[in-house]
């Protein structure tokens, strides 16, 4: 088989969903440096899909006040995510991951998961259907048992989880990467509600979360206007307490210390003393 671009056109993916692309632009960039906190090998290959001309450069330039305000952080965060992510499965047999709005993660992929993991990557029809393409025409292996559900997070996911084999009974691995500060806060409260009751004891969430500012305003403006009206903010408390309120045990880390630790920048929204800078962090959280 011949591995390329899909066969037939993809349709333009719009709103929210376009966002992930973005996210995969930047972790191409960072899987082409030599000291790369983690090797994305289809990110390319998403961006190609949606523009395939001209071809993503090697180091992002249409928009360089986007890359070089949002490069940082989503390579750290991915990392650590990453990292969580494999830890919990490491202590988990057979555990059930769930990826909610997946975008163009590619983690089913790309990270060497435990045997018998289940990998559930949950996203709106469109985004999955863009991604399945684009990984079908790479002939992509899943590392992990893989099973698409199809849903929106506004709606009732639960029971589409549930009807694609999730099991409620066991531990669940959730992440929910780059999603809150796209909710409003009594939305978020709704669905870490619903990831609350869903979770059985030794269930794990992880997630990144950042305050707004007039830095990140205008790496989302660079994009799209349309980036800037899609933030909503979040939570209305900061993540521990807010985690605590709702049950978990959290562990929270500010997005600079995670950085230093990994030998990168503090990335410049992020950085103390910084003119506008806002306050970012990488969480994990038990529920016991």
């Amino acid at each position: 088989m011949t591995m390329g671009h899909p066969t037939e056109p993809m349709p333009p993916l719009t709103g929210i969903a376009a966002t992930s692309l973005g996210v995969a632009w930047l972790r191409a960039a960072e899987s082409d440096r030599a000291d790369r906190l983690f090797d994305d090998p289809y990110a390319r290959r998403f961006v190609a899909a949606a523009a395939p001309s001209p071809p993503l450069p090697s180091a992002p330039s249409a928009s360089p006040d986007f890359y070089e305000l949002m490069a940082g952080q989503v390579a750290v965060r991915t990392r650590f995510l990453d990292d969580a992510l494999l830890r919990a499965a490491a202590d988990h047999p057979r555990a059930q991951v769930v990826l909610l709005a997946c975008g163009m993660d590619a983690r089913t992929f790309r990270l060497p998961w435990p045997t018998g993991t289940r990998v559930f990557e949950l996203d709106l029809a469109e985004t999955l259907a863009f991604k399945n393409a684009v990984l079908t025409a790479q002939g992509a292996v899943a590392s992990c048992q893989r099973t698409t559900v199809a849903a929106d997070l506004r709606e009732d996911w639960p029971t589409a989880l549930a009807g694609a084999g999730w099991q409620l009974r066991l531990p669940t691995l959730w992440l929910a990467e780059g999603i809150w500060y796209a909710l409003a806060a009594e939305a978020a409260d709704l669905l870490l509600q619903r990831i609350t009751t869903l979770s059985a004891p030794g269930s794990l969430l992880a997630f990144d979360h950042n305050e707004d500012s007039d830095l990140l305003r205008a790496a989302r403006a660079a994009i799209s206007p349309e980036l800037v009206a899609l933030w909503r903010g979040g939570p209305s408390q900061e993540p521990g307490s807010w985690l605590l309120r709702h049950g978990w045990r959290p562990t929270v880390h500010d997005i600079a210390a995670v950085a230093t630790q990994y030998g990168r920048p503090v990335p410049a929204p992020f950085r103390p003393g910084q003119r506008g800078r806002a306050r970012g962090w990488l969480v994990t959280a038990q529920r016991g």
